[in-house]
Parts: structure tokens; sequence; C-alpha cells
């Protein structure tokens, strides 16, 4: 896979997330979905996320943690196909 072809697929990730994460949003859909229909009148209502511990796909990570995970992930996969870390420093 290319830089460009892998580029596109974080790309195409972001807009629309699949995987085992989606999944279980999907499923806790359905779980506040019926969950919601049997509440009582005043209580508040259910979110997907209620019923699964990860968080929710359109909460975005702090802009620092990101930055750091992001440049982690890049130097690992440099790593892995034996590139250079030309950063300096």
């Amino acid at each position: 896979m290319s830089s460009r072809e892998l580029s596109e697929w974080a790309a195409y990730y972001g807009m629309e997330p699949f995987g085992e994460r989606k999944a279980d949003y999907r499923a806790g859909m359905v779980a506040a979905t019926i969950a919601n229909v049997n509440r009582a009148q005043n209580s508040k209502p259910f979110k997907p996320d209620d019923f699964f511990p990860e968080p929710r796909f359109d909460e975005a990570d702090d802009d620092e943690e990101s930055w750091v995970k992001q440049q982690a992930m890049a130097a690992m996969i440099t790593a892995a196909y034996g590139g250079e870390d030309r950063r300096g420093g």
C-alpha cells in the first residue's frame, strides 16, 4: 500500500468510520432505541454511547494528545517499513 493510498483510507475512515467500534456504536443505537421506548416519561433519554465504554465518534481527541498519538504512530510505521526518522534532535 502506498503512502497516498494509506492517507486516502485514513481520510475515508475520518468521514465514515468502520470496524468494530462502528459496529459497537450501531449496537448502542439499537439498545438506546429499545431503552428509550421503555423508559419513564420524565426520565432522561438514553444515548448510544450509554451502552458501551468507548467515546462517541464525533468527540474529538484533545489536540495535544492527538498530535502526540499521531507522531508516535508515524514513527512506528516508519520503523516498521525500515524508514529513517529525519526529524532531528
